[in-house]
């Protein structure tokens, strides 16, 4: 148990089962007043008191008289022997740990009557993530703009934790950053270890989960790591920065502190609460809760009753709560912890398996009529995903990226598939998050987008010339572009993106119409600039290349692979008859990343536990590949081979095959898992300052609203 629970729970417990006549001598026995109600109390009691204005005796005394009850002692010696003792009607209440007392409430129907108040009165704390001012997400969070998120740019950064399992420091940030879709779980949903593997996954490798005793240790060692340089973002209590950093006497603030003004807390994700009075309304009924909630709270009106809760429980007062009012916030975040349950020792149980806690898991796929080729039926992988889960997976026909959103946003389907412009409006507009990705040929879930110059132009010299002074972007104004079509992601919507928020390109006309990107362009760039449509001769990636490459253009915008897929092949001759020599291309610096095919979900219809089982089937397709005469301890087996398991299985047909079910349908060679911001976050950040392209989509994607 936690110190305050030993000091401040036990001690509770102690003195209400200490009235008059239960801890009395032989002697003092006699005199005892005898009443018509017993009360029942869970304990721990220490076997003497050094300080005798600690022993809970004080207290007894002073509440015998207000309840009128019979008080008997039922001994427990941990918080699961607390939950047992109110569960089976052993005890009639207790003083608890906020985490089992969630557990009591959600596993076995107990109930809050009060709760112990903090310094400020509060029965709770809140809990911030806290980071510097100068930094992307303190500029998200202040910048009165709705799409900017603070939180979805955590992702990556490096974390300074209180320590492992720490509510504040890490329970509610995690349950938080896991329950809203920013994080996947990684690993067995029912293993505490997990959360190590999910902190590292989204963070990053370096995040901050220190030990007792180390310098980066509890509240003021996670802002210490923060106000040092060595994490991003401390995760911490409402009052810790002000405790440590905000002193009227600057002397007493610690010497590794920044300014006040330097730390910004983000929004509260959700409370801590302090211990609360726990009971079982199947034994103690309203009547009986009634006095005794009156009798606690009676305390905080009287000199005598204020100096027992300072001295003896260390709280300025109790309050009147309900388990609903105390601990709904607290339990809506941990809930979603990964193997939380193993971590109290089965004394609340989530699920015990890595199973869907659904019946039936819906993929919202574009179904065919009929398939020429059958290995491209998707109800291959839904079978997949069924005999990975256990449960039945089905297929929710889709005709369109909108009627995929609107399937994931009502909860008609559980997962979908989809392209990077959708998945950024389902994001954006409707709270939709990834847990995978498919990948590139190369393993990448993302192409880097690029301007593509002759190594003779000036944009080409201004990146070379080692002088910060010479911008090759600035030098792109008035040049004529080669753009790869219409609204076209690498060719079109990446570039202008990051000219336009970086102030390079100034947006003409109505910005909340599409078709003030083309004057954008023409006025940037040249009158000539190339936007052709399909078919012509400068249409996709090649035409754009080849649109710089016969001169017509200055600067040709595709994908990183471009140049060397068209002209820069070791077999010249299949390089295309337009190409210059590979040398003659300079690609500027990449301006931001075109994602991979996203898997969607809606963290507000699918739980965490459903979905981790997903994630884990969708990975598992990884794992096999289908072999042919594939030599293995002296024998030559053909079928599919489990890389995990090193077991080949020849009797089933080669399209159920993981890495078949992945080329043929998902027309990928891997899928990796993926959150949000990692996956859609620099095609976002470029791509939002482009005029219209909201509207644009929602007409589009045709979304009700």
């Amino acid at each position: 148990m936690l110190k305050k629970t030993s000091t401040f729970a036990l001690a509770m417990l102690f003195v209400f089962t200490s009235f008059t006549g239960c801890l009395s001598s032989d002697d003092d026995d006699d005199k005892a007043t005898s009443y018509s109600e017993d009360l029942i109390i869970a304990y721990e009691v220490k076997d003497d008191y050094e300080n005798p204005d600690e022993n809970p005796q004080v207290m007894a005394d002073y509440l015998t008289n207000e309840l009128k009850m019979n008080v008997k002692l039922y001994p427990i010696t941990s918080e699961g022997s607390i939950i047992e003792a109110l569960r089976f009607g052993n005890a009639h209440i207790a003083f608890m740990d906020g985490a089992a007392a969630w557990v009591g409430w959600k596993q076995y129907g107990l109930d809050a009557m009060a709760a112990d108040q903090k310094s400020d009165g509060r029965t709770h704390y809140d809990a911030h993530a806290v980071v510097l001012k100068d930094s992307e997400m303190a500029t998200a969070y202040l910048d009165d703009d709705a799409t900017t998120d603070p939180f979805s740019l955590l992702a990556g950064k490096t974390s300074c934790h209180t320590g492992w399992l720490k509510s504040a420091g890490m329970l509610l940030p995690m349950g938080f950053l896991i329950g809203n879709g920013y994080a996947n779980v990684i690993g067995d949903p029912n293993d505490i270890e997990s959360l190590r593997a999910t902190v590292l996954n989204f963070f990053s490798d370096d995040a901050s989960i220190p030990e007792s005793g180390t310098p980066y240790y509890s509240y003021s060692g996670a802002v210490k790591c923060l106000s040092e340089g060595a994490g991003h973002v401390a995760f911490a209590k409402d009052s810790t920065v002000d405790g440590y950093c905000a002193n009227e006497v600057a002397a007493d603030n610690e010497d590794w502190c920044l300014s006040r003004d330097n730390y910004v807390l983000l929004p509260s994700y959700g409370s801590a609460p302090s211990h609360p009075v726990m009971y079982n309304p199947e034994f103690v009924n309203a009547e009986t809760k009634t006095k005794i909630q009156n009798a606690l709270v009676a305390m905080n009106e009287t000199d005598a009753g204020s100096k027992i809760l300072e001295t003896i429980l260390g709280t300025p007062g109790i309050t009147k709560v309900t388990a609903e009012e105390h601990l709904g916030s607290y339990g809506n975040l941990i809930e979603d912890i990964p193997g939380i349950n193993a971590y109290y020792k089965d004394k609340f149980t989530i699920n015990e398996t890595v199973t869907p806690t659904i019946s039936k898991i819906r993929i919202a796929y574009e179904v065919k009529d009929d398939y020429e080729n059958p290995d491209e039926n998707p109800q291959a992988m839904a079978d997949f995903i069924a005999a990975q889960t256990g449960v039945e997976v089905t297929l929710y026909p889709t005709t369109s990226e909108g009627s995929i959103i609107e399937a994931l946003r009502f909860g008609n389907a559980d997962i979908a598939f989809m392209d990077g412009g959708a998945a950024w409006v389902a994001w954006k507009q409707y709270g939709l998050a990834t847990m995978a990705a498919d990948t590139k040929s190369d393993g990448r879930t993302y192409y880097n987008a690029h301007a593509w110059v002759h190594k003779d132009s000036e944009m080409a010299t201004a990146l070379n010339d080692d002088d910060a002074s010479t911008d090759p972007f600035a030098l792109l104004e008035g040049k004529t572009s080669c753009h790869t079509g219409w609204l076209k992601s690498a060719g079109m919507l990446l570039p202008m993106g990051y000219l336009i928020s970086n102030d390079y390109a100034e947006v003409v006309g109505d910005n909340d119409d599409i078709e003030s990107l083309r004057n954008t362009i023409l006025n940037f760039f040249s009158d000539n600039a190339s936007i052709p449509e399909s078919g012509t001769p400068y249409y996709g990636y090649s035409g754009a290349v080849k649109c710089l490459s016969e001169g017509f253009g200055d600067v040709a915008f595709a994908k990183d692979s471009t140049v060397d897929s068209y002209c820069g092949n070791e077999n010249v001759s299949l390089n295309q008859d337009w190409c210059l020599s590979r040398d003659e291309y300079v690609p500027l610096p990449a301006f931001g990343q075109a994602p991979s095919h996203p898997v969607m979900y809606n963290p507000d219809k699918l739980d965490v536990q459903t979905r981790t089982a997903i994630l884990n089937a969708l990975l598992a397709m990884n794992d096999e590949m289908y072999v042919v005469d594939y030599e293995m301890q002296g024998e030559t087996y053909t079928g599919c081979y489990n890389t995990v398991t090193h077991q080949v299985d020849s009797t089933s047909e080669r399209n159920t095959c993981g890495g078949e079910i992945m080329s043929n349908i998902l027309g990928t060679s891997g899928l990796v898992e993926a959150n949000t911001q990692e996956h859609l976050g620099s095609y976002s950040s470029l791509i939002s300052a482009l005029p219209g392209i909201s509207n644009y989509y929602d007409t589009k994607y045709e979304i009700s609203e």
